[in-house]
């Protein structure tokens, strides 16, 4: 038996416990207990929409740059209150709106070619090239990038893409609607506004905006309106035009307006929004006033979100981008099922910080402990808490439903230390373990893929370590390596039989023996294996690198 098998003895002691158990019955997985934040909305949009045929949520946002983490609080928050609908077997539609024919505004400091984007400025994001070549505009690249990592994390929106739509004159009924009730509309936007901030009576207002036709720039301004169809317009560029809003690909809302005319086009009943405008007299009351009042539509139940902010963030991950962490960065660093949990577990009106150092170890702790709760391994507080860790662990899997036998549940902390061990070799790590069920690897191998790059990326400097492989020795003194060579024949025969405590005493013995501080052992004994002053609990960082390592590298002394 190698020392790296028997370190897991626990570990596999624990899954004998609940292999074979499933702690909810065939019902149960039907019908699981509705007590997560994101049910309560459910029941609150049931309750105030009533029972319809389908029920609309929606999410969007601008690709004008990386869609990061924060962006991603919105996304998961609708799938959340999305999961919760369905499951009270409800019909669910989940829109995801790119509002990629908003403004070419700024250029961003994480795309090739500044000086080529520069030139689109004022363009409308779907016709500013992709600079990396990768895609066919600049929207798109951020688009894709989004789309293709959210399956990974089980959320499957329907996306609308309003470029597409109003070229397409989508529209044009919503924008001839806002047009012909252009100053019920400044009178809702003003509603919320201070004196010094409100429109006056004779301020022009119009809620359409242009791209040129001729220069495809918004640096346009509308001269007339001849009350049906017909806009006018002249542009900085000298061109001038009489656009028909059925036909003419250049016009569009102002999002003020484009917001509560699309809630109305998709019969949104649920849609969350950030802080800044959910805050009363902001900009979802304003729209609600123009959702009833100009298009007749009931505004659909929203819930405040807040921010998330980043710590520990590491440099390799964010050079490319800035401050900004995007999904597939936290993926790298969380499994799907993690961090879904990080969401799942929070309120979203709760501000808090996604970490990317040493918090990562108690995150996964924290999951690892719901984990036990749900399946019986530990015993909840209440019958409540059970319930509760019950819905947020279902809600965090990929698939909104409790896998098939439970994960093979070993820390992250314990695998950094193997994978360190094994050079990152994850399939040597695996083998080592052993009890691993074939359904449990795959699972296993994406923690094990996440604790690996947060070692190399993330973990401080101390955490880091690499065995001696090149034989050669530390600079010891001549008591030290004494101590190296008594703990090389007194504690390795027994490396593999002993449990961590029992191998533990032995090494103090030798101390003792030697009338050596423990630490100063220790010290030697670091120096010996991984040339630092500190690492991993000695007697269990033993049994990991096992006998034979051991032998290969204390022999040299």
């Amino acid at each position: 038996m190698s020392g790296l098998a028997a370190v897991p003895r626990r570990i596999a002691k624990m899954h004998s416990f609940y292999y074979n158990r499933r702690i909810m019955s065939n019902e149960n997985e039907r019908n699981p207990l509705l007590c997560h934040w994101a049910d309560q909305m459910a029941e609150k949009i049931i309750r105030e929409k009533g029972d319809l045929p389908s029920y609309t949520c929606a999410s969007g946002i601008t690709p004008s740059g990386t869609v990061h983490i924060g962006n991603f609080r919105e996304i998961i928050t609708v799938d959340l209150v999305v999961r919760a609908l369905r499951d009270r077997g409800k019909t669910v539609r989940f829109i995801y709106s790119w509002d990629d024919y908003d403004v070419f505004r700024k250029v961003p400091a994480n795309m090739p070619e500044p000086e080529t984007l520069e030139r689109y400025l004022r363009f409308p994001i779907t016709m500013v090239p992709d600079t990396t070549g990768r895609n066919e505009n600049y929207a798109r690249h951020h688009e894709v990038d989004v789309e293709q990592e959210l399956p990974r994390v089980g959320i499957h929106p329907e996306f609308l893409y309003q470029a597409e739509r109003y070229r397409a004159n989508r529209y044009a009924e919503g924008m001839r609607t806002a047009m012909q009730n252009r100053a019920l509309i400044k009178e809702c936007l003003n509603e919320y506004r201070d004196e010094q901030h409100k429109m006056k009576d004779g301020d022009e207002y119009w809620p359409v905006s242009v791209f040129c036709g001729a220069c495809s720039r918004d640096t346009t301004e509308i001269t007339g309106y001849d009350g049906g169809w017909n806009i006018t317009y002249r542009c900085e560029c000298g061109c001038c035009e009489t656009a028909d809003l059925r036909t003419f690909k250049g016009a569009k809302l102002g999002w003020r307006v484009d917001w509560p005319m699309r809630w109305n086009e998709e019969k949104v009943v649920f849609e969350p929004g950030g802080k800044d405008h959910i805050s009363p007299g902001g900009s979802y009351d304003t729209a609600k006033l123009v959702s009833k009042k100009v298009y007749g539509w009931d505004a659909p139940i929203t819930m405040r979100y807040d921010f998330v902010n980043l710590k520990g963030i590491p440099g390799k991950m964010s050079s490319s981008k800035g401050h900004v962490v995007a999904l597939p960065d936290a993926l790298k660093v969380y499994q799907p099922e993690v961090l879904r949990y990080i969401f799942a577990g929070t309120r979203p009106n709760t501000e808090f910080a996604i970490s990317f150092d040493l918090d990562v170890l108690k995150i996964y702790e924290d999951y690892d402990a719901t984990e036990r709760i749900v399946w019986g391994v530990d015993k909840a507080k209440s019958e409540e808490v059970f319930n509760k860790e019950k819905r947020i662990y279902i809600l965090s899997q990929i698939d909104n439903r409790m896998p098939e036998v439970m994960p093979y549940q070993i820390t992250f902390r314990l695998l950094t230390t193997l994978l360190q061990t094994y050079s990152g070799d994850i399939g040597k790590v695996i083998a080592s373990l052993g009890g691993v069920r074939p359904e449990q690897q795959d699972c296993l191998r994406r923690r094990a893929e996440c604790a690996w790059f947060w070692v190399k990326e993330c973990a401080p400097e101390e955490f880091r370590f690499a065995l001696r492989a090149d034989g050669g020795t530390a600079e010891l003194s001549e008591q030290e390596r004494e101590a190296v060579r008594r703990v090389r024949a007194e504690c390795l025969p027994f490396v593999d039989e002993l449990d961590e405590k029992e191998l533990g005493q032995k090494v103090y013995a030798v101390a003792a023996a030697l009338e050596l501080q423990p630490k100063a052992l220790f010290r030697a004994m670091y120096q010996a294996l991984i040339g630092k002053d500190q690492g991993p609990r000695l007697a269990s960082f033993m049994k990991i690198i096992g006998r034979e390592k051991l032998e290969a590298i204390l022999g040299a002394y």
